[in-house]
């Protein structure tokens, strides 16, 4: 029942693949032959594969996850495609790479429960590849976020969010009811014994230091807005989450003064007219882009984002700027209902944590769906001059790896765990 349902979710996923590919194609090659259908078939048969996997390994997992990175990810290859083929040829076999993942998680861990047993290797993994990152990374743009191997390059922090989350959640499953605990209270407020504060000033310390060692305060937000999360839900505890909130604020306010990047970053939110060919040239250019698309949009492969002799206007199109061109190019309309379909997944998500009746699957799940979340409104409020700009990728959409396959690693264990639920359910 799931799957024929998922079934039907692909439908309308399969349409706008086709047509999109092909609009984009005609668009830039001012022609159309039968070519112009081969990444629209590509992803038809590459998702079409995946739903006949879970028919057999997962069949009660949740009918829409997919669907909607199918959707997700086939808007962002259609962009890539339309700012640099070669990228997008790029990106269609990190996808590759990434549902084969999802494959081998799905069919070794049906049993995911089991990772309960190995969260400390999996923690110690998780920081050990942001180490790496740390001391033998390179430097892009300013952030230590990518190791070199032979001719790719991979951010380790991708599979370090999922490796942590795993972790946390089966740490705090094991010491809810002691962080539950009230033994004083400060100002009104109820606290437990101050040495189970301890995970949440290490947590901040932890993303602080990333700040400052890794130069990435994208990063640095999303491992503590994860950790947060979390916190309050295996607690139910508002004090978590207020005094996270006033640690990162005197974190923020630290960093601003000693580190140059912030620094900029918040000078060029507060003010990016002030330096509109320099600090500011990207946000400026991304809020044209955003503006030029009116309501329904210039059509694709018309908006004004590259110049003449093919180069982007704004650096980075392809990767943190990826839905600037969305809004040009789809409008209001589009750009909405990319975040409609954001809200969608992170919904399912939430549903699925909510629905779980084991207190690890229930944080995990929320988890994950805290780090969707987060990462989606950090690079969206960045793009929109909302909050400060930083350099993270939009899930499923941005040209990335690392991030494709993180992501659908993680889609993977979502599906396990909604398999589970609903099994259980129903037997």
């Amino acid at each position: 029942m799931q799957r024929n349902r998922e079934l039907v979710n692909f439908l309308p996923v399969v349409v706008l693949m086709v047509v999109g590919f092909a609009s984009v194609y005609a668009t830039r090659s001012s022609q159309m032959d039968a070519s112009s259908l081969t990444y629209g078939l590509l992803f038809v048969g590459l998702f079409m594969l995946v739903h006949l996997f879970l028919r057999l390994a997962a069949p009660y997992s949740d009918p829409f996850l997919l669907p909607l990175a199918a959707l997700m990810s086939a808007i962002g290859i259609m962009m890539i495609y339309r700012i640099d083929p070669d990228l997008a040829a790029a990106q269609t076999t990190w996808l590759m790479v990434g549902l084969g993942l999802l494959i081998i998680v799905v069919a070794v861990l049906r049993n995911y429960r089991r990772l309960e047993n190995y969260i400390y290797i999996c923690g110690i993994v998780g920081v050990l590849l942001l180490v790496v990152a740390i001391v033998f990374g390179q430097e892009i743009n300013g952030a230590r976020l990518w190791l070199k191997v032979g001719a790719f390059s991979i951010q380790p922090g991708e599979f370090s969010k999922v490796l942590i989350t795993i972790f946390l959640a089966g740490y705090l499953d094991s010491k809810r009811e002691l962080l539950s605990t009230t033994t004083w209270h400060l100002l009104g407020i109820p606290m437990p014994a101050l040495k189970h504060l301890g995970p949440l000033v290490t947590m901040w310390g932890m993303s602080f230091a990333l700040l400052l060692l890794m130069n990435d305060l994208g990063t640095s937000m999303l491992f503590f807005g994860i950790f947060l999360a979390m916190t309050y839900v295996a607690t139910g505890r508002l004090t978590y989450p207020v005094i996270g909130g006033i640690l990162f604020a005197g974190g923020a306010v630290l960093a601003y003064n000693i580190k140059g990047t912030v620094h900029n970053r918040v000078d060029i939110w507060i003010d990016p007219w002030s330096d509109a060919m320099d600090r500011g040239y990207q946000l400026v250019q991304s809020l044209f882009a955003i503006g030029d698309g009116g309501l329904f949009g210039t059509g694709l492969g018309k908006g004004y984002l590259l110049f003449q002799n093919g180069e982007p206007i704004i650096p980075a199109l392809h990767t943190d700027f990826i839905f600037s061109a969305i809004a040009e190019e789809l409008g209001l309309a589009g750009a909405t209902a990319l975040i409609v379909l954001f809200l969608i997944f992170c919904y399912r998500v939430f549903k699925i944590a909510i629905d779980s009746d084991d207190g690890f699957s229930k944080l995990l799940a929320a988890g994950l769906g805290a780090g969707f979340a987060l990462q989606t409104f950090v690079i969206l409020g960045g793009v929109m001059k909302l909050i400060p700009l930083t350099g993270i990728t939009l899930p499923f959409v941005s040209y990335g790896g690392s991030s494709i396959v993180a992501n659908f690693g993680a889609l993977a264990l979502l599906l396990l765990i909604s398999n589970r639920t609903n099994k259980e359910r129903r037997s």
